[in-house]
């Protein structure tokens, strides 16, 4: 097996390691996200290890996908293979070629992409359910990894399916994108030596997707390749957007609709409100679409301070949605130099800003390992009162830590190029909106201002209110797993 070329993913790999070396069936599911690279981590840990691999077509009818599983199987087992009319006719030709193989070596079998297989009224699914629970779970020299970006169907079907593949030696793996610390380390592989400040730059504006990552020019500037990228003509990825959602859900209307409603408003949405601004009915429908979102690591949901409920919040969470809907849907293809003519915008300020804290979020382990509180019990939840009338601005909090030694750190989010400054003025404004905080929530507990900034905040008369800070650099520390 190997690793070399593999960065990051260290739980994941020792996960199928231990599945490929084993001595049982084992039936391995790898999914996550368009882009995020899953099928690089099979196919390069696995590199010379394939028995079969088995790709699903995109938006092909079931004759087109059987007639490429036959292909494929043709390859290792028996040229004349006659293409079948079936998918229980197709996994019967696979269950002869598996009974056909050595039984005392380790025979893998990978499909990639395989809720494509699943094209509508094939009878893809039961088929395969019954070629593993009847024939595959018995074999055990048989590894099989499936793999799929239609993280909705994945999970549906295989990741938390109570019926006909639950917990039949069943492994899940699901891939999240890179920390910025793995990142970092992908971007030095390509001989890209940014500062961290850019590095979080560009992490703001594409996450950590290793295949957005990839296009990036090693000889460009961070703004340079933004530019390249996004807003030349036909740029590499111009036009992704408009695959990523219709590649992961089906009726992927509903879930553009939710996700630009969300990326409207930085502290997020109930669910009543969701509904509202998307127009989409409070239903059943709506229930499905936030979850799939949720479970793809497009969207986040907080509680409201105090656990309840009722007042639970909906946040968009994926960098590079948030920067298409503020800037890459109204202004491809009119100013090829867009994203270096309006540095230091009011646009980009704000965006950055709101940003920045989705990137905060999406580290909270760096943030509880330089607060020294990994090893404490704690909840993540968000606050904000609504105000009273007119003159009152009403108060909000970035991002609460409520931990088990009644301590509550009420964390603030400041993106700036140079250590950040307090002044009377902001000054002021925390200690009001801790005291609102106080009175609102009746909290007991000591409240610890923690400022999440990119170089600190600056020492003067003011900065004393800080009990604890966090900087880019803690946010580049390695998980720990």
């Amino acid at each position: 097996m190997n690793t070399l070329n593999i960065i990051g993913r260290k739980e994941e790999i020792r996960k199928l390691k231990k599945c490929y070396e084993s001595s049982m069936a084992q039936l391995v599911i790898v999914y996550g996200r368009r882009r995020v690279g899953k099928t690089f981590l099979v196919s390069e840990l696995f590199r010379n290890c394939f028995t079969l691999r088995l790709t699903g077509a995109y938006n092909q009818p079931k004759e087109i996908q059987l007639q490429h599983f036959a292909d494929d199987l043709r390859h290792v087992y028996h040229p004349d293979l006659e293409t079948p009319t079936s998918w229980k006719e197709a996994f019967l030709m696979l269950r002869s070629f598996v009974e056909s193989l050595p039984g005392d070596e380790r025979q893998l079998i990978f499909i990639d992409e395989i809720p494509w297989m699943d094209s509508p009224k094939s009878d893809f699914l039961p088929s395969f359910e019954y070629f593993w629970n009847s024939f595959g779970a018995q074999q055990s020299n048989l590894m099989l990894i499936v793999c799929g970006s239609a993280t909705a169907w994945m999970t549906e079907n295989f990741a938390d399916n109570p019926g006909g593949l639950f917990n039949r030696h069943a492994t899940r793996i699901y891939l999240h994108p890179f920390t910025l610390c793995e990142t970092e380390e992908y971007l030095k592989s390509r001989h890209i030596e940014w500062s961290r400040y850019d590095i979080v730059e560009c992490y703001m504006a594409m996450g950590g997707i290793p295949f957005y990552l990839n296009q990036l020019d090693e000889e460009l500037s961070y703004s340079a390749n933004i530019d390249n990228l996004f807003f030349r003509q036909k740029g590499g990825l111009w036009d992704e957007f408009r695959h990523l959602y219709r590649t992961l859900f089906r009726n992927s209307d509903l879930y553009v609709k939710v996700v630009e409603a969300l990326s409207s408003k930085k502290m997020g949405m109930t669910r009543n409100e969701i509904s509202v601004a998307a127009k989409i009915p409070n239903n059943g429908d709506l229930t499905r679409v936030l979850q799939n979102l949720v479970d793809s690591d497009f969207v986040r949901q907080y509680y409201f301070f105090g656990n309840k409920r009722k007042n639970m919040v909906f946040q968009l969470c994926d960098n590079y949605t948030l920067f298409y809907f503020r800037f890459i849907k109204d202004n491809y293809g009119r100013d090829e130099r867009f994203w270096t003519n309006t540095l230091d915008s009011p646009a980009r300020r704000a965006w950055a800003g709101n940003a920045f804290e989705l990137v905060c979020k999406s580290h909270i382990q760096q943030i509880k390992r330089k607060l020294g509180i990994l090893g404490v019990l704690s909840q993540d939840s968000v606050w904000f009162s609504v105000p009273e009338n007119s003159n009152d601005r009403g108060a909000q909090i970035d991002m609460i830590i409520d931990r088990r030694d009644r301590v509550v750190n009420l964390c603030e989010m400041k993106y700036s190029i140079n250590p950040f400054t307090i002044d009377r003025d902001y000054e002021m404004q925390l200690r009001n909106k801790i005291e609102a905080f106080r009175e609102a929530t009746h909290s007991r507990s000591a409240l610890h201002l923690t400022m999440i900034t990119t170089y600190g905040v600056k020492r003067n008369a003011h900065s004393g209110i800080v009990q604890s800070e966090v900087t880019i650099d803690d946010l580049f520390a390695p998980y720990a797993y």
